[in-house]
């Protein structure tokens, strides 16, 4: 089964890892009465064999990874090919109808306002700032991965920086939109992130948040399997209401929660379940693609799909 990182007290085992390890207070409330949630390994090429706990405040609700890599150490669990750091190799034509819907939602989302200057926070390697910038949009992209960022620069030519919120390279009210498209979930210190992110919008601009929802009936199907949790990368794990919570709390407005529908993660999840452990003959069924869209699409109409999105308005 491997070993846990809470176990790993003993300096020496923590000197052969090279890694550092903090334990922390709920990252929304700051209380310390929490409860273990799921324990699961860390699943990417090359990894240490170490599991991880996920535990859930008992004040507030949130769920977070607890003990965790430190900020200087946590690099080190993003292996070099980790595929959002990078473009895809080739850029195939989506079929009609995927595409239609896709660019509807994001049409609906970034309607087009004040100067289109736009912040992408947590850019990967790239792809949705080309097609912002594509559109129209000035973009900027940050990102923790140094070897993104300089992709990004050559072989795009678009403007990104290396870090995190706050930045001292952007200044208070210079952004009309922030996304974070699956990469809030990934810092230490979420509330400190979107609080920096208001900063920078002018009145009346807009935060684009998506990220997993563990309050998700893939979840509660899948537990340690769920492609979601992809600990230690994801630090905190959303619901619905303590979404709101923090961006409430982070002085936003925020509008409807909308559930995305993830047929790709329904697969990999399924997938995982079945090289675990024998389980139920369905999640056979949900690796194959039919059968895993018609599963996202129940999920989504029960509201309880395994991604989510809101936007977040800053008061004009």
């Amino acid at each position: 089964m491997g070993f846990y990182a809470r176990d790993l007290e003993a300096p020496a085992e923590r000197s052969r890892l090279g890694i550092e390890w903090e334990e922390t207070g709920c990252l929304l409330c700051g209380g310390i009465r929490c409860s273990p949630l799921v324990e699961a390994p860390d699943r990417a090429p090359g990894s240490a064999g170490l599991w991880f706990v996920v535990v859930q405040c008992q004040d507030c609700g949130l769920c977070f990874t607890n003990p965790r890599p430190s900020i200087d150490s946590i690099g080190q669990f993003y292996p070099v090919g980790y595929s959002p750091h990078h473009l895809p190799e080739t850029r195939k034509p989506r079929r009609w109808w995927s595409g239609w819907r896709r660019s509807d939602s994001e049409r609906k989302a970034l309607t087009w306002h004040g100067e289109g200057r736009l912040l992408d926070f947590g850019c990967g390697g790239g792809s949705y700032l080309e097609r912002m910038h594509l559109q129209g949009w000035k973009v900027t992209g940050l990102d923790l991965s140094t070897s993104a960022v300089r992709r990004i620069r050559t072989d795009l030519g678009l403007y990104a920086l290396t870090g995190s919120l706050p930045h001292p390279a952007l200044a208070e009210s210079s952004f009309d939109v922030i996304t974070m498209w699956q990469s809030l979930e990934h810092v230490h210190n979420p509330l400190e992130v979107l609080r920096a992110a208001k900063e920078l919008l002018v009145p009346g601009g807009k935060l684009i948040v998506s990220v997993p929802n563990i309050d998700s009936l893939p979840f509660r199907w899948f537990g340690q399997a769920w492609n979601g949790l992809d600990l230690p990368r994801h630090i905190t794990h959303f619901a619905p209401w303590t979404l709101r919570l923090m961006l409430n709390r982070a002085g936003f407005h925020t509008g409807k929660i909308h559930m995305v529908r993830r047929s790709g993660w329904m697969r990999a999840s399924a997938g995982m379940a079945c090289r675990m452990a024998p389980g139920p003959r369905w999640h056979g069924w949900l690796r194959h693609k039919f059968p895993s869209s018609l599963a996202a699409w129940y999920t989504c109409l029960r509201g309880l799909s395994d991604c989510m999105m809101t936007t977040a308005y800053k008061s004009a």
